[in-house]
């Protein structure tokens, strides 16, 4: 468990790159409501857009997710539950406290996502809502 990194991955750099290359700026890891205990990946403070960026595995993607088999089956199964409970409990807290919340999964295009963010932002910019 040592090799998974919780923050700077691979595709998380990616998407910063690219978020970065169309001139938006952002704070990492970061907690969107600092009574809330939930950090995201990129924040947006004024815009108040929070991305996250969910791995395959962790938080069970329909296309690439496999569930484990064997004696840890029961275990891992739970996990990933709990991990999309509170993943949907997230949105919620965030959305009703008038945030944003844009979910990205580790096999998007980073450029693609990177311009649905910046689009968002500047979107919730314009509009005042900032």
């Amino acid at each position: 468990m040592r090799g998974n990194r919780s923050r700077d991955t691979r595709p998380e750099l990616a998407l910063r790159s690219a978020v970065h290359a169309l001139g938006l700026r952002y704070r990492v890891n970061m907690r969107p409501i600092k009574q809330f205990r939930r950090t995201a990946d990129l924040v947006f403070t004024r815009a108040k857009v929070a991305v996250f960026l969910d791995g395959c595995f962790w938080h069970g993607c329909s296309l690439h997710y496999r569930p484990a088999v064997g004696s840890t089956a029961g275990f891992w199964q739970a996990k990933i539950a709990a991990n999309r409970q509170r993943d949907a409990d997230t949105n919620k807290q965030l959305e009703s406290a008038g945030w944003v919340v844009i979910r990205v999964w580790e096999h998007d295009n980073p450029v693609e996502a990177a311009e649905h963010v910046a689009e968002v932002v500047r979107s919730r910019s314009m509009s005042g809502t900032a």
